[in-house]
């Protein structure tokens, strides 16, 4: 072998090394990545999880609003990436806890039951305005002692939290896209699959509210949000009511 084959021979063995380590590195990151996925939603490979919805008032029984809809395909991606299955039930079909399963609540609780019943119990610092009458705060979320009025098609928020019923590294999450209009919902379901990976890395398997903003949905639909702020520990900060306040100063 001439000294110049053999050095077109190491050359071409170098880089069959090279793309084969290359490739070695990829997997074991791609990998990696895939078990934070898994650990962050809580869905191993083959792990069963709830979607949870509200139902259509004006169609039949199992019928879904096309946000809704749209949020549903969203978390639905997430689903298939970490290899688990999904249940898609309304809201007032589930008569179980949580924990077993993880979950996705989506909607409003003025019409999903299930999402009100985790709002009372897991974020008593949290209120919403469910006042029929078009007064201004109809719709206004009040976390702590902060007030986030809906302005339709303008302005409108939505909470999305991860949040387990207890500390035990078992216990399956629970995620809420809390929004004053399906579309802010549907927005914090895109919002949470398209940034999830960054929340993972900076909230683990750990607990959070995330207090975001949608802008101009009448001319950008679900795209356009902001994050506002990370409101876990207001919202998770029990509420004095005005009787509660009276009583204290009277004493």
């Amino acid at each position: 072998m001439t000294g110049d084959l053999r050095i077109i021979v190491l050359g071409l063995i170098a880089v069959g090394v090279s793309a084969v380590l290359g490739w070695l590195a990829r997997s074991r990151l791609s990998k990696r990545g895939l078990r934070r996925e898994q650990a962050f939603f809580g869905l191993p490979e083959n792990a069963e999880s709830l979607l949870v919805v509200n139902r259509d008032a004006n169609g039949p029984e199992l019928s879904v609003v096309r946000h809704d809809v749209s949020a549903l395909l969203e978390l639905a991606g997430v689903i298939r990436e970490c290899g688990a299955h999904a249940q898609i039930v309304a809201h007032d079909a589930v008569q179980q806890g949580f924990g077993e399963r993880t979950e996705f609540c989506v909607g409003s609780p003025v019409a999903n039951r299930r999402m009100a019943a985790h709002m009372h119990s897991l974020l008593p610092g949290v209120r919403v305005n469910t006042e029929p009458e078009p007064i201004p705060d109809r719709g206004a979320f009040q976390v702590g002692q902060e007030r986030y009025r809906l302005e339709p098609g303008l302005t409108e928020y939505v909470l999305l939290a991860r949040l387990t019923a207890d500390r035990g590294q078992e216990a399956r999450p629970v995620f809420l896209f809390c929004g004053q209009r399906a579309v802010a919902s549907q927005a914090a379901a895109r919002y949470l699959a398209r940034h999830h990976d960054k929340l993972a890395r900076k909230h683990g398997a750990g607990a959070f509210v995330l207090l975001l903003k949608v802008v101009n949905s009448q001319a950008y639909g679900p795209d356009v949000v902001e994050l506002v702020a990370d409101v876990t520990r207001a919202a998770e900060t029990p509420v004095p009511t005005p009787s509660a306040r009276a009583s204290h100063r009277a004493k």
